[in-house]
């Protein structure tokens, strides 16, 4: 919101199917989140909601190729909490999106108690990068995208 992704924006532009207002409306609500952060450690998922953690242990629960209306493919692989804080939701999706055995350069992830209605969620996917990227290399990444 700050305009760092103005770049990413523009750059979409170009191929001439949205103005960059439309990309950056649409990213908007795709990114929309509450939880500014994620640690992942084992099998401990830490959510940070206005800095207050909610964790749980989590449990491979299979995957799920989808496509999607566009004809793009996607994969979600599904975690399924096994103990921890109530708060915390049952299940996890990350998205792939590459479907291929490569490094992910960001994650969608999904997150609820409601395993099959994730896989339906496709207006609003919750982006995260790895902390250590700085915002240049983040607009980079996205451009590339």
């Amino acid at each position: 919101q700050d305009g760092t992704l103005d770049p990413v924006w523009e750059h979409k532009a170009e191929s001439g199917k949205m103005t960059a207002g439309e990309y950056r409306a649409e990213y908007e609500v795709g990114y929309k989140t509450d939880v500014e952060r994620i640690t992942i450690d084992g099998d401990v998922v830490t959510f940070y909601e206005k800095g207050k953690p909610l964790a749980g242990h989590y449990a491979y629960n299979g995957k799920e190729v989808l496509t999607y209306k566009k004809g793009n493919r996607g994969v979600r692989f599904i975690f399924r909490k096994t103990e921890g804080d109530a708060g915390a939701p049952q299940f996890i999706q990350f998205s792939d999106h590459k479907i291929a055995p490569e490094t992910a350069d960001h994650y969608h992830l999904y997150w609820g108690n409601d395993r099959a209605a994730l896989l339906n969620e496709v207006t609003n996917w919750p982006t995260y990068y790895p902390s250590s990227l700085q915002p240049k290399q983040i607009v980079s990444e996205m451009m590339e995208h």
